[in-house]
């Protein structure tokens, strides 16, 4: 199996999906119809629906309420997204501007809440209380991911522990959540439902390390948005707090001033990618994001053998070697 291969093995899936996602941000008010159109049309690798079709698949289960959780799973990431770009300020997402460039913060951060509650409102059709629990709680510590992080913004004291733990709550949650939940779909049994929840937080983890290397590394091209957008909105990732941690002290300055001036003013972006290569910076946390994709593939290898586990087994590899 190529690492494109899971996603044929769900197409036809992702093709249903894709009409629940159609029919649940259509609406008679015209505001909310047209940015759903606009959001459900910008791409996306659909990473989140994959994970939960396939996790359902190992236990041999598809269907309507596995398209119909996988589009929720993708309306609560999208409306993390409206709201990111809100506090980020970002003008663009996925190549084109952003909902907020286009439409404003106002109808934004309401377009936000209107997908939230439509996510729940799906989710709550399904009277699975157990899935409930989980994505309350999920986007409870997603709120909390975003708060902490809003703390930490410029500060140059940042730990590597603090950002991975934002990085378990802003991102590596919502994946578990994916993964936990294609089990429940499933019949899974206890032990293999926890399996698969480790599976997917080491899967995010391995993902939002990578989003770290690619906003400094990346093209504006490849990408979809600025680079370098972290850095410019005071957030600390870890390669640079590597490079703060471990560089001499002229060093620390570069960074500072680049958050200080919220951008490559008078320090070039280059001059830090250099400093990135010379202290290893970028080649240790990819280092991390692989040795996390070890454990995702740990994790799966005691459940059933299926085309479905081998594709599982394949998106971590996939994850971390991409370049988008």
């Amino acid at each position: 199996m190529n690492p494109q291969d899971f996603y044929k093995l769900i197409e036809e899936d992702l093709v249903e999906v894709e009409r629940e996602l159609v029919r649940e941000t259509s609406s008679n008010v015209r505001i909310i119809e047209e940015i759903g159109r606009y959001i459900q049309r910008s791409g996306g690798k659909r990473i989140r629906p994959a994970l939960l079709l396939l996790s359902a698949r190992v236990f041999g289960t598809h269907g309507p309420s596995c398209h119909r959780l996988a589009a929720v799973m993708e309306l609560v990431h999208a409306a993390t997204l409206l709201h990111d770009d809100i506090i980020d300020d970002a003008e663009v997402r996925r190549g084109r501007p952003s909902v907020n460039a286009r439409w404003g913060n106002e109808i934004t951060v309401l377009m936000g809440d209107w997908l939230y509650m439509t996510s729940f409102t799906m989710a709550l059709a399904q009277r699975e209380y157990r899935i409930l629990d989980i994505l309350a709680d999920v986007t409870r510590r997603m709120v909390e991911g975003e708060l902490i992080q809003l703390g930490l913004n410029g500060n140059l004291e940042i730990t590597e522990e603090q950002h991975l733990d934002v990085s378990m709550r802003k991102t590596a949650f919502l994946f578990s959540a994916c993964t936990e939940i294609g089990g429940i779909l499933g019949a899974a049994d206890p032990e293999q439902q926890e399996r698969l929840k480790l599976y997917g937080q080491n899967v995010g983890m391995a993902f939002q390390l990578v989003d770290d290397v690619l906003d400094l590394t990346s093209t504006e091209t490849q990408l979809g948005k600025p680079v370098g957008s972290d850095l410019r909105e005071g957030k600390l990732t870890l390669p640079l707090i590597y490079l703060v941690r471990d560089g001499r002290p002229e060093h620390r300055q570069l960074v500072a001033t680049v958050l200080l001036e919220n951008g490559f003013t008078s320090v070039r972006r280059e001059a830090i990618l250099d400093l990135l290569r010379e202290y290893r910076s970028v080649e240790r946390v990819l280092e991390k994001a692989r040795s996390y994709a070890s454990r995702a593939k740990e994790s799966i290898s005691a459940l059933p053998s299926s085309p479905a586990r081998a594709a599982l087994s394949m998106i971590p590899d996939f994850i971390v070697e991409r370049d988008r």
